[in-house]
């Protein structure tokens, strides 16, 4: 005869089982937000060693996601490493990377190509609404804009906020001056950068003091809107800071220890804890990731302007470490489990990681440089990825294989140092030399035959279409 009470307890179970399996049968694929910042170090924030940048809320999204300490972008300047994010490719395939112009500007021609599957595109596909808020930089012309490639809307300054500079009588001199001695006089009219509503320029110049504040209140209202249709949604977030020139509300500044650059990092981050708070408010959290991290590394040659990369060595338009990896957070309570990941990732496998979740089959009909970091970020198995290839321009500079990074070329960051061909290659083992101090190549020749395997595997595939970026218009003229 059956134990009463050993019957109760299995009949509760079973139900317990139902109830579970009805809730996952039924949960819906999960809303996405990548949030991006601009120049941001990897050793900005506190979480990642800063001594006197306080970041709480992406502190905390750390401790309760995952916190990747081996997580690169596509390039270390803002177009191609922005086209890597949206791609799930290396820059360098859809034509935007050059040897003569870093990044799209305002008198640029082209933009992205509508051969590319964007990650919006991707997601639509799974029935999600897609938005943008923020810096785009992947070309600003109609054509281009992110409307016409996958984004339901957009709000935000389609390039950099450096761009349209209106020179100022008491402030002549270099351009690196402005960044270096004025850049805490600098004023945002000083910029006549555009902030546009999906295709129409609805203020000009932007007010760039309140822009952070602003692209959070447009945040929030996605969120609300679709927690009120249930629809899920895809939301990209690209902050134009802490990109010089540096602009702080009213009510934050000063608050830092670390000067202008702390008080624009901290309101960033105060402004992420807004966006959280409303996905709680709102029961969304726990049906919700969200992805931090950022463009390229500091941009070391603005002084008090720029960030710190760390322990890392250089920083922005450089291959070393500095100008590459970059701070990252997944958070995401009903999905992420929490832990401190040192396997190696790139926001370029953001494309295959956020497709396999929503049930999209990847594009089989191009080359896809994407791995599906789904395994890793919901139950911390060992990811794919297992090599990272670093181009500068159009020329392969760096490959990193497991912990060992070989460098075929080396430059600084720009304005820096000359290019210096290596051969052999320079060697650095990553996990006990992250700063790339100690060349090793000398000690593991089989490691490096290991790696000029691999880039001869690479180039087999490796083709790279007309240079986009080149092309300006020589009949612009700057507002």
């Amino acid at each position: 005869m059956i134990n009463k009470k050993l019957l109760f307890f299995l009949m509760l179970f079973g139900a317990f089982l139902t109830n579970t399996f009805a809730q996952n049968a039924n949960q819906s694929p999960p809303n996405f937000i990548i949030i991006f910042a601009d120049d941001l170090g990897y050793g900005d924030l506190s979480s990642f060693g800063h001594p006197s940048i306080h970041t709480p809320h992406l502190d905390q999204m750390a401790i309760e996601g995952q916190q990747w300490t081996n997580f690169y972008v596509g390039a270390s300047v803002c177009t191609p490493s922005r086209a890597a994010l949206m791609t799930g490719r290396l820059p360098v395939r859809n034509g935007l990377m050059s040897n003569k112009s870093r990044v799209f500007f305002p008198d640029s021609k082209n933009g992205i190509p509508t051969s590319e599957i964007t990650i919006a595109e991707q997601l639509k596909k799974a029935g999600y609404a897609t938005h943008m808020i923020g810096k785009w930089h992947l070309g600003h012309r109609e054509a281009y804009l992110p409307t016409n490639h996958g984004f339901d809307s957009y709000y935000g300054i389609p390039y950099s906020n450096d761009m349209d500079y209106v020179v100022r009588e008491d402030l002549k001199s270099t351009y690196w001056d402005l960044w270096k001695v004025h850049y805490d006089k600098l004023k945002t009219e000083d910029f006549n950068v555009p902030l546009l509503r999906d295709k129409e320029v609805i203020e000009r110049p932007a007010n760039q003091y309140t822009i952070v504040n602003r692209y959070t209140d447009e945040a929030i209202k996605i969120i609300e809107q679709h927690q009120t249709d249930g629809q899920p949604f895809f939301l990209y977030l690209a902050h134009n800071l802490p990109h010089v020139p540096l602009f702080v509300s009213e009510q934050n500044k000063g608050k830092s220890k670390n000067g202008l650059y702390g008080d624009v990092v901290e309101e960033i981050d105060l402004n992420i804890g807004r966006i959280i708070s409303a996905l709680k408010e709102k029961q969304m959290d726990n049906n919700t990731i969200v992805v931090f991290t950022s463009d390229n590394g500091p941009w070391l040659q603005t002084d008090l302007s720029g960030g710190t990369a760390g322990m890392l060595r250089d920083g922005k338009g450089s291959t070393f470490e500095g100008g590459v990896r970059e701070p990252t957070i997944f958070w995401g309570p009903g999905h992420v489990q929490p832990g401190r990941i040192n396997q190696i990732g790139s926001t370029m496998d953001i494309f295959a990681t956020f497709s396999a979740m929503a049930g999209v089959a990847l594009p089989e009909d191009r080359i896809l440089d994407s791995y599906d970091l789904s395994p890793v970020l919901l139950k911390r198995l060992e990811g794919e990825r297992d090599k990272l290839f670093y181009y500068r321009e159009r020329e392969l500079y760096a490959l990193r294989l497991g912990a060992f990074k070989a460098h075929f070329i080396t430059k600084g960051g720009y304005g820096e140092f000359p290019r210096t061909v290596h051969n052999p290659p320079l060697l650095y083992n990553l996990d006990e030399d992250p700063a790339e101090r100690f060349n090793i190549a000398e000690l593991h020749p089989e490691i490096l035959q290991e790696i000029e395997a691999a880039v001869d595997e690479h180039q087999k595939n490796m083709s790279m279409p007309k240079d986009l970026l080149v092309e300006r218009d020589p009949k612009y003229i700057r507002n």
